[in-house]
């Protein structure tokens, strides 16, 4: 049997999505996949793909970077507040001080929350990344499409938007369930939801996204305690929205319960608030849902990659992004490991958003002014 595919592509597939996803489709219990217009592929289970079983868990369907997802809040700063360049090489230097790409010092790491630090996860190895790895890496960035952004909305007011996940311990998360899950015919591990296995990756995976959502908090509160600092300025709380795009939830559709995985989709219910940024310099967007039934009330997490990072690094080279990236302020010390996030790597988020019409409605638009982010 083959699962219902619904799609909300911009344009047309390549031979390779098609194949991916058919592939998803005709495993064992996959009863629905949509996918959304930022969709790419990607190891095993595509980009921007929400697929849903009845009792299994496909953690591809969710992929390494468990509870990655977004953080924006607005500023009490106008925009021309980093019309200036010294100011906004000065709240860059801040950020690489506050804000590390990779890792803190082992002396100066800092100690995870209590309900992160003595919730278990799984074996001894686990424990020890999180003991090592979980410290050290709570409140970085990371690396690929992760960033710091200052953006600017229409009444010229400024926002900080982080996008940031689980760094090293969601994959290590898949990969030691994987370790103890089943083949699916189609290549797709899976467990079973109501056997010790399952039930133990769920707990992990939601321990992840915990971890996540306090890993961008941390840079988040690092983020405005610089701007007060430097500027005076601080951050309005009420404004405040956050949501991840890589998990797997028990959900209802259509009168029925459903594993729901989304990987690099966003879950958004009628009237839910959501975040769909461009590239490093194009428009974002925060937008509401529509709840639309086919899309199982999700939405596109992004632009979506229109070359992979080999292929952008073959095609674009430090001028053109440049030329893409004007009018923004970064590192341009990075110029040359950035090219594999240059605008032009990227689906155009306007025809993201067009395909996307019944599934959000657009609330805000919003364009990059400063861009913290390490290829």
């Amino acid at each position: 049997m083959t699962a219902h595919v619904a799609t909300f592509l911009p344009d047309g597939t390549s031979a390779q999505l098609r194949a991916a996803l058919a592939r998803l489709a005709r495993t064992e219990d996959v009863v629905h996949v949509a996918v959304m217009p930022d969709a790419h592929v990607a190891e095993e289970v595509c980009v921007g793909t929400v697929t849903a079983t009845t009792r299994r868990i496909l953690p591809a369907a969710v992929g390494g970077d468990i509870g990655c997802g977004m953080v924006a809040v607005r500023l009490q700063a106008s925009a021309d507040l980093l019309a200036d360049r010294e100011r906004a090489a000065r709240l860059l230097a801040g950020f690489y001080q506050r804000i590390p790409h990779v890792l803190h010092p082992a002396a100066a790491a800092p100690e995870l929350p209590d309900e992160l630090g003595e919730a278990p996860i799984g074996d001894g190895a686990l424990e020890g990344m999180k003991r090592r790895e979980g410290r050290m890496e709570f409140g970085t960035l990371g690396r690929g499409n992760h960033f710091l952004e200052v953006q600017r909305d229409d009444g010229e007011s400024l926002w900080l938007l982080v996008h940031s996940g689980s760094r090293a311990m969601g994959p290590a998360i898949r990969h030691h369930f994987e370790g103890r899950a089943e083949r699916d015919p189609s290549g797709l591990a899976f467990l079973e939801a109501d056997s010790e296995a399952g039930r133990a990756y769920l707990d992990a995976a939601g321990w992840a996204a915990r971890y996540a959502r306090a890993s961008r908090a941390r840079m988040v509160d690092a983020a405005i305690e610089l701007f007060g600092e430097l500027f005076g300025a601080f951050a309005d709380p009420s404004s405040r929205l956050e949501i991840d795009h890589n998990h797997v939830r028990r959900e209802s559709h259509g009168g029925r319960e459903l594993w729901v995985h989304r990987k690099g989709a966003m879950g958004l219910s009628a009237g839910e608030p959501g975040v769909v940024p461009g590239s490093m310099g194009s428009e974002s967007f925060h937008v509401e849902g529509r709840g639309h039934p086919e899309a199982l009330d999700s939405s596109a997490h992004g632009a979506g990659r229109a070359l992979s990072r080999a292929e952008a690094r073959r095609r674009i080279g430090q001028r053109q992004l440049l030329r893409e990236a004007e009018g923004v302020w970064f590192d341009h010390r990075l110029a040359d490991r950035l090219r594999e996030e240059a605008p032009s790597a990227y689906k155009d988020i306007g025809a993201v958003m067009r395909a996307q019409r019944e599934l959000v409605r657009i609330v805000r638009r919003l364009r990059p002014v400063l861009v913290y982010k390490a290829a």
